[in-house]
Order: C-alpha cells, then sequence, then structure tokens
C-alpha cells in the first residue's frame, strides 16, 4: 500500500465539503486534473470509490462517510503543528471561492454592496449564494458553506454570531392604491387584503405572532414562499405587505410603490452572520466576516 500523500487528504476534505471536484480544486488553488489524479489515488489506497457521481453532485460512499471525521481531526491536528493559525490571507491575490447562505432580502440588500467591494479589493474572491434552510447548521460545521447571514435564533453551541445591522418593518403599498395614501389607521390597515411571506430566516415571523398578542389578524389575501416578487404584486394590485425596512427602501426605488410605516408598533430585530467555531481561525474565513462588518453595520 501506498504511502498517504496529506495533499490527497485536502482533495478528498473539499470534495467531501463541495460535493464537486471542480470547486475542491478551486478552494485549494489547483488545477482540476490535479485534483482528480489525487482522488484516483485515495481510490486505490482505501479500495474504495470514496464518492459517487449522482445529481445532486459527488456523494461520498458509506466507507468515505465512516472516515471522514477522521480525516479531517487529523489534518487539523497536523495543521496546528505547523502553525496554520498564522497564516495570511491577501484578498487582492487570494483566488478562493465562498460560500455563503442567506435569505433572499440579503440577495437584494446585501449582495450587490458586497461584489461591489469585492470586485475592487478582491478581484479574484467569488460568492457562491444560496438560502438559508433547516440544513444550513449542519453545513456551516461541516464548512460545506462559509457563513450564514440572516436570522437565525435556534443555533446551538459551537456558533459564533455577530450583528450587522438592526431591522424594523414598514409597510409598501401601491403608489396609486385608492385608499392608502399616508400611513394607515388601525382599522384602515385590517380591513385591507395583504400579502404573507412564508419563507424563514428572515424574523419576519414576528409580525403576525406581535399582532395576534395585540389582538389584531391581518386579512391574509396571499402567501408567496419569497420576497423577490412582493413590490411587483403590490404595484399591481391592491394589496399591502409588510417587510424590513431596508428591502422595502430597496423596493421602492425599482417598483411604483411606497414605504409606510405600519399603524402598529413592530419590534425590530437583528441581522447576524453566523459561523462555526471550527472555522473562527482560518484566515480567508475571518478576512470574509470582518469585511462584511465593516461593509454592512449602521453608522
Amino acid at each position: 500500500m501506498a504511502k498517504l500523500d496529506l495533499d490527497w487528504l485536502n482533495v478528498f476534505v473539499e470534495v467531501y465539503k463541495t460535493q464537486s471536484v471542480s470547486r475542491a480544486a478551486e478552494r485549494l488553488s489547483i488545477a482540476q486534473a490535479s485534483a482528480s489524479i489525487a482522488l484516483g489515488k485515495l481510490r486505490r489506497h482505501f479500495g474504495d470509490r470514496l464518492f459517487a457521481r449522482t445529481s445532486r453532485g459527488m456523494e461520498p460512499t458509506p466507507y468515505a462517510q465512516q472516515i471522514y471525521p477522521d480525516v479531517v481531526a487529523s489534518l487539523e491536528r497536523l495543521a496546528r503543528l505547523v502553525d496554520a493559525r498564522g497564516a495570511k490571507f491577501d484578498p487582492a491575490t487570494a483566488q478562493r471561492p465562498f460560500r455563503i447562505c442567506m435569505t433572499d432580502i440579503s440577495e437584494i440588500v446585501v449582495l450587490p454592496t458586497v461584489l461591489n467591494h469585492l470586485q475592487q479589493r478582491a478581484p479574484g474572491v467569488t460568492i457562491e449564494a444560496e438560502r438559508i434552510s433547516t440544513d444550513s447548521p449542519r453545513r456551516l460545521e461541516s464548512g460545506e458553506i462559509d457563513l450564514a447571514v440572516g436570522f437565525m435564533p435556534h443555533l446551538e453551541a459551537g456558533f459564533y454570531q455577530q450583528t450587522l445591522f438592526q431591522q424594523d418593518f414598514v409597510c409598501l403599498a401601491a403608489r396609486d392604491h385608492p385608499r392608502i395614501r399616508g400611513k394607515p389607521g388601525k382599522r384602515a390597515f385590517l380591513a385591507e387584503g395583504h400579502i404573507q411571506v412564508t419563507t424563514s430566516g428572515t424574523g419576519h415571523a414576528i409580525v403576525d405572532k406581535v399582532l395576534a398578542q395585540q389582538g389584531y389578524e391581518r386579512r391574509i389575501v396571499l402567501k408567496v414562499p419569497s420576497f423577490l416578487g412582493v413590490a411587483r404584486l403590490v404595484a399591481r394590485t391592491e394589496l399591502l405587505v409588510i417587510v424590513p425596512r431596508r428591502l422595502g427602501e430597496a423596493l421602492a426605488r425599482q417598483e411604483q410603490v411606497r414605504v409606510l410605516e405600519p399603524p402598529v408598533a413592530l419590534p425590530p430585530f437583528a441581522v447576524k452572520q453566523h459561523w462555526h467555531e471550527r472555522f473562527h481561525a482560518d484566515a480567508g474565513n475571518a478576512w470574509l466576516r470582518q469585511t462584511l462588518s465593516e461593509l454592512l453595520r449602521e453608522h
């Protein structure tokens, strides 16, 4: 049996995390052919395919799932021996993809600011965005995603979090709405038809909970799974929608809608970035967190 090469094991870990040989090669800054060769040598060494190509990407075999924790732990111990914590990350020259899970709100409010900054300061850094889900904590822990941005109040031990900015809520109405001109009264507000957005990770569930606590109930006419189309719906109907303020202000610049203060006091919530303690000292991850903090925090 040939001796194991540490570079092969790094390829194994990155393919396991990304489910892709090409993305693994990008993260390791090596040619895809080199990653494929290393994977082939690992397969011969272990006498197992390790990964099988599926519609979801390169899925690990049962044997790969069995050895993955030990491989990661061994690499981490070796990294500590060579003082990998002191490694530097140079954004100007780095060629690295980062995967961030976020809400559809952040795709509108956060991504443009971040991408414009990266084009100027870190042109070799790329962002892969995906939607926050119930699987996001596990994917943060495994390293399949680098960072989560949104409202995630139920994370367990092992995660760090940092507030990026505070959000409160506003009401959107069509600019030519026949009845709603300025801030609506409670009776007028509740009499109108409303859109309810059912996506997770946004703090939006607060709205109807607070209304119910105060004895109010909106007349929900439409439920949608995303915020991405609500401005168009509001602009072309007489429906109202409650959205986070930064999103509402952005949508009002795109569609014929007005931003109004809701007649019922709704509590603010914090939009935070979340990461797992395993990657707290990673130089690239730390740079990404610091960049988002500086770009998005309130002044």
